[in-house]
């Protein structure tokens, strides 16, 4: 019951060594860029940060764990600057709120948490060099972060060579399960798969135009999207991709025109959003004549997009901020009362903080905070959370989550209505195993 029995689970998929493999190499190449780590100081002082005081979640966490002396450390390792800060600032602060709660109520295995956090900048290196650091300096039991699947799967040899944990929290392209993470975020078959679905069964696009980030993650998914359109009948409108970060969508915004597809799916992340939406508006496009279902935008970039811009769109999570539940309401009174009534929660934030309680359960049933131990406790598939958006559950096959898919529309307000759910949690199959029409996807993939 360790890190083998995962890793002979993934033996019995041939190909699935070699995909991990491919797709690191392709998140390097394709996400070449620049850019400098930030110190602890500087990243706390990001911009984009909520102000610091004694009563914010990172004040009180740090404060609760130097008064005993007695502590577990644990790593949070975000872009806090860059492109992607965006998204991932929030995040950060979510998950500072869930170690704020627990350490007010007796931490974990009586010891409180002291929280670390390292700036990725963006920048995948970066991402690889903190994470060694936290591990192997700081010796944290945990890491809580990543958003970017380029960023997840430059950490990923790390955490494997040095047997570190990673609880990541965001919606990724699947095809892959590694013993030291954890994926707090949808699969293909719990966000993507369902949203070109509603695209296509309720509201009747024949024809889709695929946008994306140029890195692993859109491609990954488009590739998965584009057998499920021929499994669908459903024509291939375009498919373009920018670089991550990119501004300009004019030529594309052109293409888009000259295609006249029925509906656009939209894997853009981080700031490229704002600028699209916009551009895309003021090309006198409204979600009318062509709606775009997102799966990488959610409260937290509706703001930064402004909702005039992008109200009536589609988006797809597992977890909105208007979702009833009486957990959620707690959970976004607290997130606001901690960060200000002005911020919202989105379904990242949401799996972020969840995260830390998932972990908490398994520690508490192993006793220890040794990896080794703690992935032990998660093999007994007894490990679960009632989390804001619901009951979510740790898979022990694949570390994956068991969650409700939710479609939303974007309303003038900013929120998101729930327009469809699944009504029950869906089982995580990352590697499509249980879709007929995506049989030797993954293997096409590692060829």
């Amino acid at each position: 019951m360790e890190q083998h029995l995962i890793r002979a689970a993934l033996a019995r998929r041939p190909s699935a060594g070699r995909l991990v493999a491919l797709l690191l190499v392709i998140a390097l190449l394709v996400s070449a860029c620049g850019g400098s780590s930030a110190s602890n100081n500087a990243a706390e002082s990001s911009p984009a940060e909520a102000e610091p005081a004694a009563s914010t979640p990172a004040a009180a966490a740090e404060s609760a764990a130097g008064e005993g002396g007695d502590t577990i450390k644990v790593g949070i390792l975000h872009s806090l600057s860059g492109t992607m800060a965006i998204s991932e600032v929030s995040v950060k602060d979510a998950t500072l709120l869930a170690i704020q709660e627990i350490n007010a109520n007796g931490g974990v295995l009586g010891k409180q948490l002291e929280p670390i956090i390292e700036d990725g900048a963006s920048d995948w290196p970066t991402f690889a060099e903190k994470a060694r650091k936290l591990i192997q300096q700081d010796g944290v039991a945990v890491v809580f972060g990543c958003w970017t699947s380029a960023s997840r799967k430059a950490v990923l040899p790390v955490f494997e060579e040095l047997n570190g944990l990673l609880f990541y929290p965001v919606q990724y392209e699947g095809l892959e399960a590694s013993p030291n993470i954890f994926y707090t975020g949808a699969e293909p078959t719990q966000q993507i798969i369902p949203g070109v679905d509603y695209l296509v069964n309720e509201l009747g696009a024949q024809s889709i135009y695929l946008l994306g980030s140029d890195y692993v993650f859109p491609r990954t998914a488009n590739l998965i999207i584009k057998a499920q359109l021929e499994h669908l009948g459903v024509t291939l409108a375009g498919e373009e991709y920018v670089p991550l970060g990119g501004t300009e969508f004019s030529t594309i915004i052109s293409k888009i025109q000259e295609a006249q597809p029925d509906a656009i799916f939209n894997t853009l992340n981080g700031d490229s959003n704002v600028a699209f939406f916009k551009q895309f508006k003021d090309a006198g496009f409204t979600a009318e004549t062509l709606p775009v279902m997102s799966v990488s935008v959610a409260e937290e970039e509706v703001r930064g997009i402004g909702p005039e811009n992008i109200a009536g769109h589609y988006t797809a999570w597992n977890y909105y901020q208007t979702t009833d539940t009486p957990e959620n309401e707690a959970f976004v009174a607290a997130y606001k009362a901690a960060y200000g009534e002005d911020r919202v929660t989105s379904d990242p934030i949401e799996a972020g903080y969840f995260g830390v309680y998932l972990w908490k359960e398994m520690v508490e049933k192993a006793g220890s905070v040794a990896v080794d131990d703690v992935r032990a406790a998660a093999q007994s598939g007894e490990i679960t959370f009632q989390a804001p958006e619901g009951l979510v559950k740790v898979d022990p096959e694949n570390q994956h989550t068991w969650k409700i898919v939710r479609i939303g529309k974007i309303n003038e307000s900013g929120l998101i209505d729930e327009v469809w759910s699944s009504g029950e949690a869906v089982r995580p199959d990352p590697f499509l195993q249980n879709i007929e029409w995506a049989a030797g996807l993954a293997e096409g993939l590692s060829q």
